[in-house]
């Protein structure tokens, strides 16, 4: 019999997280040595399904599996207290579910279409944070300020043709500065393109990836001491409206200064080190760093990050680390399946199917349109004009 006849949507979606390997980690740190009934694995799964369906709390993820006889029989696992849940999420390393998370992205680099291209502007690394804000007097452990708490999401993604996908994930308190984390965020790597707004603005920085060899895109600050060495001419017709040669602050080395308009006719003034790529494709790179925005408010929107389960900094991490999990899994099985549609759409399908076997989920995943209609319907204006006018005649 065809294994797949019987293999549930949700098994063939969990299957790049090789459980093996999770588990063998979990031994190796004695998580799951005096544990009877929540171990690790059943944990992260159960977690995973959570945020598929974007359960928001723990009270409710008790009462889904409590309630739930084909979920009980996927996880291998009939009841669970919301107390339970608490202490697992709070007892699990952070460090695991990141471990989980790095080797999914190394999947999803891997996959048709995401490896190194020759193309000079093939793949690009976006680099920004977002900040989750937390109630000050449950999260004390992560001050913003007097008032509030909150964590941040430092977060390269790489945009590759049109997709979207994260790449390195660094979870702080709110407070420090986001241009800290912009060494741990970098690329390495002579001729790699990356694109950060002006939070991670730097000269010292800046300096050292010239030196390197490390290409960035950037927004310039206001009141950047700006020393201009060369003019360069610049189309009539073209939407870059000047290019010059400049020297920033005390830097040594010079940059490419380029200055166009948004999409409001605002002026925008960018700075880079590359000198091979034209103007125009550096203002159209710069564009791009709209994507990890998208990708953020995506996260927000169709995941569970907003509302935190726990109160502890473990509980917090690792349902930060579980979304982005159950984002790389739906991305790979994207791929997998060759769907050409928007990853959400994919996500609300494996939400609906989860538990069915996978050949129905495909078949009603590919089912052709039963549309039939043969468009909008044609009027005759004239006439109908004319019947109205004779309702109103007099004779």
């Amino acid at each position: 019999m065809d294994k797949n006849i019987i293999k549930t949507v949700f098994k063939e979606y969990l299957h790049p997280l090789d459980e093996k390997i999770l588990c063998k980690m979990a031994s190796h740190l004695n998580l799951d040595k005096y544990v009877k009934k929540l171990d690790t694995l059943t944990f992260v799964k159960l977690f995973i399904y959570a945020q598929l369906h974007q359960t928001s709390s723990l009270t409710d993820i008790s009462f889904q599996l409590n309630n739930d006889r084909a979920l009980q029989e996927e996880l291998g696992l009939k009841s669970i207290s919301k107390s339970q849940l608490s202490r697992k999420l709070r007892d699990i390393p952070p460090k695991i579910l990141e471990a989980v998370l790095n080797h999914l992205i190394q999947k999803v680099r891997q996959l048709k279409g995401m490896k190194e291209t020759n193309k000079l502007l093939g793949k690009i690394h976006l680099i920004d944070s977002s900040t989750i804000t937390l109630s000050l007097g449950q999260h004390p452990w992560a001050p913003k300020n007097r008032f509030t708490a909150g964590i941040k999401m430092h977060t390269r993604v790489v945009y590759h043709d049109g997709i979207t996908y994260p790449d390195r994930l660094i979870i702080t308190p709110a407070r420090p500065a986001d241009q800290t984390q912009l060494d741990n965020l970098m690329v390495n790597k002579q001729g790699v393109f990356h694109i950060f707004d002006r939070g991670y603005f730097d000269f010292s920085k800046f300096e050292e990836f010239c030196v390197k060899g490390i290409r960035f895109v950037t927004r310039i600050k206001e009141n950047t001491v700006i020393q201009v060495v060369e003019e360069v001419s610049v189309s009539t017709d073209s939407p870059i409206k000047r290019e010059a040669i400049v020297y920033l602050g005390k830097m040594k080395h010079p940059l490419r200064l380029i200055e166009t308009v948004d999409s409001e006719g605002n002026r925008i003034e960018i700075i880079t080190n590359d000198a091979k790529t034209t103007a125009e494709e550096i203002s159209i790179l710069y564009r791009n760093r709209w994507k990890i925005e998208l990708f953020f408010k995506w996260m927000k929107q169709h995941t569970v990050l907003k509302t935190c389960y726990g109160k502890s900094e473990n509980a917090v991490h690792n349902q930060i680390y579980l979304a982005m999990i159950t984002y790389c899994l739906t991305l790979l099985m994207k791929n997998k399946v060759q769907y050409k549609g928007t990853i959400l759409n994919l996500k609300k399908y494996i939400s609906s199917y989860c538990l069915i076997n996978y050949v129905d989920f495909i078949q009603s995943l590919f089912a052709p349109c039963r549309r039939r209609s043969k468009g909008r319907k044609k009027y005759d204006h004239d006439k109908i004009f004319k019947e109205i006018v004779s309702h109103y005649e007099i004779d």
